[in-house]
C-alpha cells in the first residue's frame, strides 16, 4: 500500500511512524529539512514537493487552513483518478467545505479528518478520527485510515468532522481549566489532588482531564503529551469563531477559553501546563 503524508510534524512523523512499522509504501514531503530527515531514517521516501506524494491515498498533517490551500493547489492536479485526501489538520469547517468542492472539481475525494489521541496515540494506530465527507471515499480510505485510527467515525459530510473536533476540544479545554479550579479549591482546604483524584475518578466528576492528563502529564510533572498551549489556543479560538458564525452562546466554555486566550504560556508549552498553573494559584 502506497500512502502519501504531507506535514511531517510531531503527528505527521508518528503517523509515518506507524504506516512503514505497518508495511505501508509512505512517501512524505515538508518544508523543514530536519523533518524530512527524520522521516527518511523510518524508511520514508521523501518528495521534494507536495505533488511528489501523490498517491491513491493522501494524509495531510498542516498547521492552518492556508497550508492546507498551498498544498492542494500543488497536490490535485498530481493525484491518480479515485485518490482520496484525509486532512487530519484541525480546520474551520467552512474552509473544509472549501477544500472538498474543490478536490471534486479535480476529480478527488477529500476527507475532513481531524483526530484525538495525540503522538502517542498516532505511532500506537490507536487514534479516535473524525470523518465529514462521502461515505464511499471514506470506505475507499479505510484499509489505509485503519493502521494509523482504531476508531473511525462517520460523523457527516463535509466540514462535519472538523465540527466534531472543535466542539471535543472545547470541552477538552474547558474541562482542564475547571478540574485546575477544583483540585485548588480541594488544596486549599487541605486535600492534595493525589487524594482527591481517586475519589473524583470513581464518581460522576471524572473526566479525561482528571482520569489522563492529570495523573500522566500533569502531577507526574511530564508535561511531554505532544500537544501545545499553541494548538489549544488555536483549536479553542476556531470553536469560538464557530460559535459566533451560527450564533451559539457558550457563557461556561467561553469563560474558560477566555483562560486560554490570556494565559502567558509560551506557544510551544504542552498545553497540560496551564491547567498546572491553575492549579498552583494561590
Amino acid at each position: 500500500m502506497r500512502v502519501g503524508l504531507v506535514g511531517l510534524g510531531q503527528m505527521g512523523l508518528a503517523m509515518a511512524t506507524r504506516l512503514t512499522a505497518c508495511g505501508a509504501a509512505v512517501v512524505g514531503h515538508d518544508l523543514d529539512p530536519d523533518r524530512c530527515a527524520a522521516a527518511a531514517a523510518l524508511g520514508v521516501v521523501v518528495a521534494s514537493g507536495p505533488a511528489g506524494v501523490a498517491a491513491p491515498l493522501v494524509l495531510l498533517s498542516l498547521p492552518q487552513d492556508r497550508a492546507v490551500a498551498a498544498v492542494l493547489a500543488a497536490l490535485l492536479p498530481a493525484l491518480p483518478a479515485g485518490a482520496v485526501v484525509a486532512d487530519t489538520s484541525t480546520l474551520d469547517p467552512l474552509a473544509a467545505r472549501r477544500f472538498a468542492d474543490q478536490a471534486a472539481g479535480a476529480g478527488t475525494a477529500y476527507l475532513d479528518a481531524p483526530v484525538s489521541g495525540g503522538p502517542a496515540g498516532a505511532a500506537a494506530g490507536t487514534l479516535a478520527m473524525m470523518l465529514g465527507g462521502e461515505a464511499a471515499a471514506i470506505e475507499r480510505a479505510r484499509p489505509g485510515l485503519a493502521l494509523v485510527a482504531a476508531k473511525l467515525i462517520h460523523v457527516g459530510g463535509p466540514g462535519a468532522g472538523q465540527v466534531a473536533k472543535l466542539v471535543n476540544n472545547l470541552l477538552v479545554a474547558t474541562h482542564l481549566a475547571v478540574a485546575g479550579e477544583a483540585l485548588r479549591l480541594g488544596a486549599l482546604a487541605g486535600v492534595a489532588p493525589e487524594a482527591l483524584l481517586p475519589v473524583v475518578n470513581a464518581a460522576s466528576g471524572r473526566s479525561a482531564a482528571t482520569e489522563v492528563n492529570f495523573p500522566r502529564w500533569i502531577l507526574s510533572g511530564a508535561f511531554d503529551s505532544g500537544f501545545s498551549a499553541g494548538l489549544m489556543r488555536k483549536d479553542v479560538g476556531l470553536a469560538l469563531d464557530l460559535a459566533r458564525a451560527v450564533g451559539a452562546e457558550l457563557p461556561a466554555c467561553s469563560a474558560a477559553a477566555a483562560r486560554w486566550a490570556r494565559d502567558s504560556l509560551p506557544a510551544a508549552a504542552d498545553f497540560n501546563r496551564l491547567p498546572a498553573a491553575i492549579l498552583a494559584e494561590g
